[in-house]
């Protein structure tokens, strides 16, 4: 898992490779993340926009750009977490996904990003 606080906003990810999705001999390799948003601040924050740079091994790089998370704008409370599930899609069995998330405090409107750390999609075999 990694882990990365900006602007009092945590953010944690967990990957985990899915064999049964994946299909090597068409490099196919389908990879699901968990995402954890903690509201560190005295301040509720909305999540409006996402922004991924998706790297595979072969040097292919992909960015995506969306509303919201899994079809969502959440408004995270302080103290609270809002956590979700998705995936991506690789043609090697080894990338990267890193990002930003666009976030606005609800209090006064301003908006701000917040990191989204580096981190490794592998599958498992590869760690033999």
């Amino acid at each position: 898992m990694v882990t990365e606080i900006t602007e009092g906003v945590k953010v944690s990810v967990e990957t985990i490779y899915q064999p049964e999705y994946s299909n090597p001999a068409n490099e196919h390799f389908m990879f699901a993340y968990k995402v954890n948003i903690e509201n560190l601040t005295e301040f509720s924050v909305q999540l409006l926009n996402r922004h991924w740079l998706i790297f595979d091994s072969n040097g292919a790089h992909r960015e995506v750009d969306g509303e919201g998370v899994v079809g969502q704008q959440p408004v995270i409370e302080p103290g609270d977490n809002h956590e979700y599930v998705s995936g991506c899609n690789l043609k090697t069995d080894i990338g990267s996904m890193k990002g930003h998330y666009e976030m606005k405090r609800v209090v006064d409107e301003e908006r701000f990003h917040v990191n989204i750390p580096e981190f490794y999609l592998i599958a498992p075999y590869k760690l033999n």
